[in-house]
């Protein structure tokens, strides 16, 4: 598996948690989309904001699993670390962990597929995120 391409680390909060006090299962997909969006801006050079509005191209997660492991609670500091496994002609597939202080809580298997805004078709990945991502690959073998 490819190394470690992008991280961070996401504060649990309030609105998180379920009444349990506990993180609410789709939270969790919330945080995953917003590390996806955030790797693409901040670490591929790449805003999604870009992609949609200006270039009309959308990167939708066609494929998802996901394990939950251990819970988290509200205030835990979460380290979410992205790894890039596979680039193909128009899709991506990641590997995706979020990590507490007792290891990590879950896991996710996204595959994002290119495609056309205008015709909701796969299309092949731009020249540029191509290479973004293949520099991506080169820095964390």
């Amino acid at each position: 598996m490819g190394g470690v391409v992008f991280q961070r680390e996401q504060l649990v909060r309030f609105g998180h948690c379920d009444p349990a006090g506990i993180v609410f299962y789709p939270r969790y997909f919330e945080m995953l989309n917003e590390l996806v969006e955030d790797w693409f801006a901040q670490g591929l050079g790449l805003p999604f904001d870009q992609l949609i509005g200006q270039r009309r191209l959308g990167m939708p997660t066609a494929q998802l699993g996901a394990r939950f492991l251990r819970i988290s609670r509200h205030g835990d500091r979460l380290q979410q670390r992205l790894r890039l496994l596979r680039v193909g002609g128009s899709s991506l597939s990641l590997a995706v962990t979020f990590d507490g202080d007792d290891g990590t809580r879950v896991e996710f298997d996204p595959v994002l597929v290119c495609t056309s805004l205008d015709t909701h078709r796969p299309q092949a990945l731009p020249d540029d995120l191509r290479a973004a991502l293949q520099n991506a690959q080169e820095m964390n073998p």
